[in-house]
């Protein structure tokens, strides 16, 4: 059964992992890009990687497919997990939108 975004926040895993499966990537593929995107700000370790892909595969948010050559597992994103993924942007937007608002007008 699919889990809906509700009011989750996610943790920068599992935000850079669902931003990765906007295209089918296998694991490595998943790793690379998460690496590369946050500029080796973050690695993941592949035991973080596996256990997080299974759970969101459980809370229907990604989904394994065939990968091309027929070999390595792909994973990409559901509706659903789109959908999460785009309230956690929203979630983010606000975050930062208040930060500057708050920090800029108690400086001196």
């Amino acid at each position: 059964m699919a889990q809906s975004a509700g009011s989750i926040a996610l943790t920068e895993a599992v935000y850079y992992i669902l931003l990765s499966l906007q295209i089918p990537r296998h694991g490595y593929g998943i790793m690379q890009f998460v690496q590369e995107l946050s500029h080796d700000r973050v690695q993941l370790a592949a035991g973080t990687l596996y256990g997080a892909l299974s759970s969101l595969v459980e809370k229907g948010w990604i989904e394994a497919v065939e990968g091309a050559s027929g070999r390595k597992k792909e994973y990409v994103i559901t509706i659903d997990g789109q959908s999460v993924l785009e309230a956690e942007l929203l979630r983010l937007e606000e975050l930062v939108a208040n930060g500057k608002q708050w920090i800029g007008a108690n400086r001196s």
